[in-house]
């Protein structure tokens, strides 16, 4: 008995219709604009206080990945698992040390603490978009 092989035709080259190859990566510009969609979703429900199923898990999702998120960006040369790892728990110490803070100034509240969690990872982010914008503009030295 013979085994008949089956090839691909010859016009499967693997590629899109924009003659790119596909990837897995392209759909990461998806997932990014869904988490930070998710996000907007729930920091919104949490300062309008309006009642909904999704406003807890949503927030929640906010709340670790806004912070999260600006520390992914400033450890960029870690690798992917590391820089996972590093920045969930960064993003949980934030969260606490914003909660331990507002309780220990009377201060606590649920919209407070979105802002807050708001305003340092948008400081986060602006301090790494910044570095990157100087690093862009320093002259470089050649060596001849």
């Amino acid at each position: 008995m013979q085994t008949i092989g089956i090839k691909a035709p010859s016009s499967d080259t693997g590629r899109g219709p924009d003659d790119r190859p596909r990837r897995q990566e392209d759909a990461l510009p998806l997932l990014a604009g869904t988490a930070v969609a998710v996000g907007a979703v729930g920091a919104v429900l949490a300062l309008t206080d309006i009642d909904s199923p999704l406003r807890a898990p949503f927030t929640l999702f906010f709340l670790l990945a806004a912070p999260g998120g600006a520390i992914a960006a400033a450890l960029r040369g870690l690798d992917p698992w590391g820089r996972i790892i590093a920045s969930v728990s960064g993003a949980v110490a934030v969260n606490l040390l914003v909660t331990q803070s507002m309780l220990a100034l009377h201060l606590w509240s649920v919209r407070g603490g979105v802002v807050a969690i708001t305003v340092i990872g948008s400081l986060i982010h602006l301090l790494v978009l910044a570095r990157r914008l100087r690093r862009r503009r320093a002259p470089t030295r050649r060596t001849s």
